[in-house]
């Protein structure tokens, strides 16, 4: 019995430190100061550092004024591709705005953070 705890507590213990094979080149990125009613995109570039093709599940903003576009397809070992992000700037201020990525099987989603100062 106890051996069987011990290994549920391994596998949880793994899982819960595992870290995805997505590597991203920066997950926070500053506009500076951005013009009002001009939207803003910026590219976040990443590779699959892992031995298996890894799929986006979904890239979801915490609002509306934020839009991610994301590949569909499996990206393979070894390749790169981008999560595209653009913040429509119609509110004047400081803003932060998170992404969250998921990834099909990964249990940890990555966070991406864009942000600036919209100007009149």
């Amino acid at each position: 019995m106890k051996k069987i705890f011990f290994g549920l507590f391994l596998m949880m213990s793994v899982m819960a430190f595992s870290q995805t094979d997505l590597v991203f080149a920066e997950k926070t990125f500053n506009f500076g100061k951005i013009k009002q009613n001009v939207p803003a995109t910026h590219v976040f570039n990443f590779k699959n550092n892992g031995s298996k093709p890894l799929i986006i599940e979904k890239a979801e903003a915490q609002c509306g004024c934020t839009k991610p576009e994301y590949p569909v397809e499996p990206i393979f070992k070894g390749k790169s591709a981008e999560i595209k992000v653009t913040y429509n700037a119609a509110a004047l201020g400081a803003f932060t705005k998170k992404v969250t990525v998921t990834i099909a099987n990964d249990p940890n989603p990555v966070e991406l953070l864009i942000q600036g100062e919209v100007i009149p």
